[in-house]
């Protein structure tokens, strides 16, 4: 399953790229047709602080984290009436209270940087993403059934957002959002390893 997720994330992220270099991706990159590509010189809007400076790996991440983390606190928020196990409780409660306040900045930032927020649900193929179907699974789910496709879900999950943290750290221009990256991937990595060990006792 994660190497199809690999695969899918491969030829979104080419279709990512394409749509930058062509600046035929609609509004999300309104502004940026003079920039051939992320690595292009940051943009900064008239008048405004060096911290607002940013480029077009900067608004993908954004856009394209905000959902991959409702979706996370969406999965976090069912482990507190399925869930049996005490830590995946309180590994989901820990989810939510860390994802839920980097939403609010990163539509902080695209609203600044006159960048439009997603709306409607994920809006591109990420990596580690559910499908309706997994989700679905996951809410029918009760007691250790539920902890464990909770944990595998939670996994790949993380990993995902572990790779897209990592393309803009590389790619992005915007030290905030570099930083938020940094974060993320710190965070969900030492997750990742909690999690496993999880999975490995149920």
């Amino acid at each position: 399953m994660r190497i199809n997720r690999k695969l899918s994330f491969a030829a979104a992220a080419g279709a990512l790229a394409l749509l930058t270099a062509c600046g035929s991706s609609g509004d999300s990159m309104a502004g940026h047709e003079g920039m051939s590509s992320s690595s292009a010189p940051a943009a900064t809007t008239a008048g405004a602080s060096p911290s607002a400076a940013f480029n077009d790996a900067d608004v993908t991440f954004a856009q394209m984290m905000i959902p991959h983390h409702e979706q996370a606190v969406e999965m976090a928020d069912l482990a507190a009436t399925r869930a049996s196990d005490p830590e995946i409780k309180e590994l989901a409660v820990k989810i939510k209270a860390a994802q839920d306040p980097e939403i609010q900045t990163m539509k902080a930032w695209l609203t600044g940087w006159g960048k439009a927020a997603p709306e409607g649900g994920m809006g591109h193929e990420m990596p580690g993403v559910m499908s309706e179907e997994e989700m679905k699974k996951l809410e029918a789910a009760k007691g250790t059934e539920f902890d464990e496709l909770f944990a595998q879900q939670m996994i790949a999950h993380h990993n995902g957002a572990i790779e897209m943290a990592r393309t803009e750290q590389t790619d992005g221009s915007n030290p905030e959002a570099k930083e938020l990256a940094k974060t993320i991937e710190t965070a969900q990595q030492a997750e990742v390893e909690d999690l496993q060990k999880i999975l490995d006792r149920l």
